[in-house]
């Protein structure tokens, strides 16, 4: 694994979209009009080998197709791909014949072929290699046969699954990528046909679209959409509320109006899991599986969990996002339990011992806990570091919080390092697109940017990594649950954000448009 996948983790964590969408309000319409979206941010380059934060991913799933989707309940449908066949290293496709990318280009094998293997090629430094691809994966092409196979060096639990996440590339944008950066190239119900960059990017309607997903058709969609970006969220419900933009999705404390205020259709929906990592280095008081447990020990984590989602989040049952390929939960019973006094036992135990200002000391060295947290996410998130600070210091610990932009968070886990504790929630669909940041080398050498080492989850995650998806879900569970037993991670809460709209109904999953499903309502 490159480094690289590290900064991937991180943006993917901090902007993964949700799953989910709205539905009901007004009567829908037939094709026409205009649908105009919220955007917290620009999605940046264009590019689906770029195209690692949420937002990006948002906006690209309007033009681009996968081999195949996802419905909200997990289960895996066609998309460009009519059928497969899957065996343990390889899945092999047969494409529909009727595709067409947005330049009237036929969607081949090769360009499907072309795609994976531009983002596997170490010369493209793909940041989605490793977490969105699997790394390995290569693609062979039998334009003939109209079939495309993807293959992996040894057995791949979830090589069918991954191929719902890799936007196919067509047309002219296979031999010119630099046409992506700010244009499309796919064969999706729509196609960008203007961009400016921190206002908005339009795309407009392919009435010739008659693929994808079964079922779909863009008869009644929108003949436009408009993705506008508004960074600031108080701005964004306003707009909702005005009729000024049809969909957002919404964290903070608007969610309340919102649901509140006639006309909005508003729906919670899970978004990620909010947890927290110790740092496992050698020289760190947490590389001691006894203090990581007694800190944790020393956390009300149902009380943390409804400050850190302002009242609004789950209990967390598992590590990655929904829809889940394993069902079950891996959290309950296996994550240390709130017990102050055991916690202070435990860490004299360890040889952390009081000293005169109350900070514990070992070895002539204090018990310090760097704490690091994105200040991008909201009030919740702040209050959360404030809570854990008083927790920790309360149990004899000197508590540094630090909060930052993304960026700096990014690069403290992958080069600085400069950390003890950092809350990083997760956003990733599949448990293996985790094991390269659970195990393996260590950041900077590595993506294991919390250095965890912990024998158990790697034996599970190896045994597990060679069957079949559904026959391996026991020990993907059970090795997400080894991870909590060890204190290396603490899962607190699943997270939920507010999937709104106004005179319009779309639906996302995992964060991508299911664009033929968008349509306006009277007024739209």
């Amino acid at each position: 694994m490159r480094t690289s996948q590290a900064a991937a983790l991180t943006a993917l964590a901090l902007l993964a979209a949700a799953c989910g969408g709205t539905g009901g309000g007004a009567a829908a319409q037939p094709g026409g009009g205009t649908f105009t979206y919220a955007l917290p941010s620009d999605p940046g380059v264009l590019d689906p080998a770029s195209g690692v934060l949420g937002v990006t991913i948002t906006t690209l799933s309007l033009a681009y197709d996968t081999l195949t989707g996802v419905t909200a309940d997990g289960k895996i449908v066609p998309g460009l791909a009519e059928k497969w066949t899957v065996e343990p290293d390889k899945v092999t496709f047969t494409l529909r014949r009727n595709a067409t990318c947005s330049d009237g280009a036929p969607v081949t094998p090769s360009d499907v072929a072309a795609s994976v293997n531009h983002i596997a090629d170490p010369a493209t430094k793909s940041p989605i290699y490793g977490v969105l691809m699997p790394v390995g994966m290569k693609a062979e092409a039998d334009d003939a046969a109209g079939t495309v196979t993807l293959s992996m060096p040894q057995p791949f639990s979830f090589i069918l699954e991954s191929t719902r996440l890799i936007y196919v590339v067509c047309g002219k944008g296979v031999k010119d990528r630099s046409a992506l950066a700010r244009g499309t190239s796919g064969s999706g119900p729509y196609k960008l046909t203007e961009a400016v960059p921190g206002d908005h990017y339009t795309f407009k309607v392919r009435r010739e679209y008659a693929w994808g997903r079964p079922g779909s058709s863009v008869k009644d969609v929108p003949e436009t959409v408009v993705l506008k970006v508004v960074p600031n969220e108080q701005t964004m419900a306003n707009l909702l509320v005005s009729g000024t933009v049809n969909g957002a999705t919404i964290y903070g404390p608007d969610r309340a109006r919102l649901e509140s205020t006639p006309g909005i259709t508003a729906k919670p929906v899970p978004e990620a899991n909010g947890e927290f990592f110790y740092h496992q280095g050698e020289d760190r008081p947490t590389a001691d599986a006894a203090v990581r447990k007694a800190l944790t020990q020393a956390v009300d984590l149902k009380e943390l969990a409804g400050i850190a989602s302002s009242g609004t989040g789950g209990t967390p049952t598992g590590l990655v996002l929904h829809p889940r390929p394993c069902q079950g939960d891996s959290v309950a019973g296996h994550v240390p339990a709130y017990d102050p006094a055991a916690a202070a036992a435990a860490l004299d135990a360890a040889g952390w011992r009081a000293g005169a200002d109350g900070v514990r000391v070992k070895d002539g060295e204090r018990l310090t806990l760097r704490y690091l947290y994105a200040t991008t996410k909201g009030a919740g998130t702040q209050a959360a570091a404030e809570y854990l600070a008083a927790a920790w210091r309360k149990a004899g610990a000197e508590v540094k919080l630090n909060g930052v932009i993304d960026t700096k968070l990014a690069e403290s886990l992958n080069a600085t390092q400069d950390w003890d504790v950092v809350w990083l929630p997760i956003g990733v669909p599949l448990p293996s697109q985790l094991v390269g940041f659970l195990s393996g080398p260590a950041a900077p050498k590595g993506a294991n940017f919390a250095h965890l080492s912990n024998e158990r989850y790697e034996k599970l995650v190896a045994e597990a990594g060679l069957k079949p998806a559904a026959e391996g879900c026991a020990q993907w569970l059970e090795a997400e649950s080894a991870l909590f037993e060890n204190a290396d991670l603490v899962p607190v809460a699943e997270t939920t954000v507010l999937q709104a709209s106004k005179g319009a109904t779309y639906e996302q999953v995992g964060g991508m448009f299911v664009a033929t499903s968008i349509r306006l309502g009277q007024g739209g």
